[in-house]
């Protein structure tokens, strides 16, 4: 502060090492050089004391205004001395959205161990080629196949206080025990609650006491992600825990394709680097949403990972809870392939490309959206569709409840609709099966497998030999012990050729495959 001429000057210092000079009184102040301070310069009026942004003017030296130049020395060595300890000291200079995010969201993101068994043949055990199977049989009984222990990791992320998990399928399949570690440093055991590969999800309950208490983090909405909005991915890449990158939303509604596995379509793309072990992790947003759940990486590139979005984890999660997998559903719509006859009489342009549908059944979810036979179907939710193999990827992964828009072609005309995907019902299973396969099929509770009643004449199992009174086993590599076990192996027959099933005919069992009817 310094006081001269009836003025009084009031230094502040700013966090960035300058100072805010204000004016007391009515005065007029001047520079140690000789020009005044600008008083109508921009400044707030309101107040006793008026902070102004000082402007040299040049004007003449006045003898009693010497006295402001010490004062102007002593500001600048404070300002040398005391403005980097100022900025260091600034929180808001480091406190960023990501820092809030991670501290908030950080706890509730878990580390995961799985173990699981991996059989490996005998190193001293010589294998003729060619050789007879009852030359394995009889060695078989004395070199069993070694067992041992493999460890995998992962992450996850608690989203309710029932300690309920979620991560990637692929995390946990085939584990025969999975621990969870969390950011304090607690451990449990965790069971699982549900997984579907088609989704590659999964839900895990963290074992624990009534009183123990856990961080969780809610799901979020990924309906109205931006694209180049900043992210957020916590997660466990090489065994390192709780390790956090970030970067922006780089698209939506990416469409990927993992060697040996059938596409994932409706993915989000992040710069956000995920690395293996971050699988399972969330992606979040600046505000600290949960609004997607981290899945893999573009391989032989850096900077390009995708997630699952929080939306459709959720309908997951739903279907998990209740029954610990997903129900099939359908919307009553058979489709196949556009070949160059059917483009041409059905004029549909060449840069058009598509499923044609078929069939819709009466009554059907399909049949209540609109879609009718005979249109085209060239894009869903947004996505161009470019075969019906592609359509079948897409409604394999739904839901019940799920809507989905299609985009359809017809007459020359594009319109769009909107089908809600619904539970297959029992006599859906039933015309399915009927039609598809030519058998009519009945549970016995006693043998645990369907029982063929009837074999329809003339159809593709007729023509193999099926008979009534023999058992059908398994359908597509699905056990048929119940009504649930043949709801999903008719659900797997859409978009097939044909069936692998196992028929036992009194003590014998037989592999066959039968040509299914479209």
């Amino acid at each position: 502060m310094h006081k001269g001429g009836g003025i009084q000057l009031i230094a502040n210092q700013t966090g960035s090492g300058g100072f805010l000079v204000f004016e007391s009184g009515t005065a007029e102040a001047a520079f140690a050089d000789g020009s005044s301070i600008d008083r109508h310069a921009q400044g707030c009026d309101d107040g006793p004391n008026r902070m102004i942004r000082i402007q040299p003017r040049p004007t003449q030296m006045r003898p009693a205004l010497g006295l402001a130049l010490p004062f102007a020395i002593a500001a600048l060595w404070v300002a040398l001395l005391v403005g980097p300890a100022a900025r260091a000291a600034d929180p808001f200079l480091r406190r960023t959205a990501t820092v809030d995010v991670v501290q908030h969201v950080g706890p509730s993101v878990v580390n995961i161990t799985t173990e699981r068994l991996s059989e490996t043949q005998s190193p001293f055990r010589l294998r003729p080629d060619n050789s007879d199977p009852r030359y394995e049989a009889f060695f078989d009984n004395f070199f069993e196949p070694r067992a041992r222990t493999v460890q995998s990791l992962g992450s996850g992320v608690i989203f309710d206080r029932e300690g309920h998990v979620l991560t990637n399928e692929h995390v946990i399949a085939k584990a025969t025990r999975v621990r969870v570690a969390i950011a304090d440093g607690r451990e449990f055991d965790a069971e699982v609650v549900g997984a579907d590969a088609n989704n590659d999800l999964a839900v895990l309950r963290i074992i624990m006491n009534k009183k123990e208490t856990l961080p969780f983090t809610p799901p979020g909405n990924s309906d109205d992600l931006m694209v180049g909005e900043p992210v957020i991915a916590i997660g466990n890449p090489f065994g390192l825990s709780s390790s956090v990158t970030t970067g922006v939303i780089s698209a939506i509604n990416r469409s990927v394709k993992e060697q040996g596995s059938t596409p994932f379509h409706g993915l989000l793309q992040t710069d956000a680097l995920i690395n293996p072990g971050n699988s399972g992790g969330p992606l979040l947003n600046a505000e600290g949403r949960l609004i997607g759940i981290n899945v893999a990486i573009y391989g032989g590139a850096q900077g390009i990972g995708f997630a699952i979005p929080i939306n459709v984890a959720s309908r997951v999660i739903h279907e998990l809870l209740l029954y610990g997998e997903v129900h099939p559903v359908w919307l009553g719509l058979e489709f196949r392939d556009i070949d160059l006859a059917l483009r041409q009489v059905l004029a549909i342009p060449n840069e058009s490309r598509g499923a044609l549908v078929h069939r819709v059944q009466p009554g059907s979810p399909a049949a209540r959206a609109g879609i009718r036979r005979g249109d085209v179907i060239i894009g869903v939710d947004g996505r161009g569709l470019s075969s019906a193999a592609e359509l079948n990827d897409t409604l394999w992964r739904m839901t019940d409840g799920q809507k989905i828009r299609f985009e359809l072609f017809h007459d020359e005309k594009v319109r769009s609709v909107v089908a809600q995907a619904e539970e297959m019902p029992p006599s859906v299973v039933s015309n399915i099966a009927h039609r598809m396969l030519g058998l009519d099929l009945n549970l016995s509770v006693v043998d645990e497998a369907f029982e063929i009643r009837e074999v329809i004449t003339n159809s593709t199992s007729h023509a193999l030999g099926l008979q009534p009174g023999d058992f059908l086993l398994r359908v597509n590599g699905v056990t048929l012990t119940d009504t649930e076990a043949l709801r999903r192996a008719i659900a797997r027959l859409r978009g097939k050729t044909r069936a692998l099933v196992v028929v036992q005919r009194g003590p014998g069992r037989y592999h066959l495959t039968i040509p299914l009817a479209q």
